[in-house]
């Protein structure tokens, strides 16, 4: 009986070990004198395009579609051992403001036109768009804030969340589609100050090129003037050490 709980616990041990290295697949594979943003990840055209049904956000004139894949998974039949595919038809929730999902596209139509203008011809995986609705109410300016995945930074062939997520903003209609996340940069986390007319955000650094963000890695800081005619970040350091 004690060789059995012997052999169970060092099997339970194993697994979670296995887990672990499985979990913790590296974000970033590095290859010499090639940048991620050069190794090109090619449209699969066998899966099928969708839209989502059109929203129109709080205060402007355009319609916004969603586009992405049909999403198929394999799930187990309630009767029985068989499985059956379950297929998604919904690629974004909407909120008011904001729309979250997985999404490879956007595509903007104004209320008065039958025209669809994509935000982008690139190969990306859109996980949210955000209206900034308080800068336009002050300034009549408006924004889109997204975070997305811009090129396969751990060279699996695939663009997803497994990779490098970073920070893009544009003007509402989709045009000014502009990167403010340095290249090899993970957005950790972005806010709107209104009485600035600021967008800040951090991001962070594998200093020591392991190909995982942790601890001992290093923490950008910076901020967007949002009225500039161009957008630009501006590093700064609120915990610089002053002498």
């Amino acid at each position: 009986m004690k060789k059995i709980q012997t052999y169970l616990l060092f099997s339970a041990f194993a697994f979670l070990a296995s887990c672990k290295q499985e979990t913790e697949k590296p974000k970033v594979i590095y290859e010499e004198n090639k940048s991620a943003s050069e190794h090109q990840v090619k449209r699969d055209s066998s899966q099928i395009k969708i839209a989502d049904l059109p929203i129109n956000m709080e205060g402007t004139r355009y319609l916004i579609h969603a586009i992405g894949d049909v999403r198929v998974s394999a799930e187990r039949s309630s009767y029985g051992s068989s499985k059956t595919n379950s297929v998604s038809y919904a690629l974004s929730n909407y909120n008011r403001f904001e729309l979250t999902g997985y999404f490879e596209n956007l595509k903007f139509q104004h209320v008065d036109s039958t025209a669809l203008r994509p935000l982008t011809d690139k190969v990306i995986q859109i996980q949210t768009a955000t209206y900034l609705n308080t800068i336009a109410d002050r300034s009549k300016k408006q924004i889109l804030v997204y975070a997305l995945v811009d090129s396969d930074t751990n060279r699996d062939s695939k663009i997803d969340s497994n990779d490098i997520k970073a920070l893009y903003i544009s003007n509402f209609n989709g045009t000014k589609f502009t990167k403010l996340s340095p290249e090899l940069q993970e957005l950790i986390d972005w806010s709107v100050i209104d009485v600035q007319n600021r967008l800040y955000f951090r991001t962070i650094e594998d200093n020591n090129k392991n190909g995982a963000f942790d601890k001992n890695d290093k923490v950008h800081y910076y901020f967007v003037n949002l009225l500039a005619r161009e957008w630009k970040a501006e590093q700064y350091e609120p915990i610089e050490i002053v002498k």
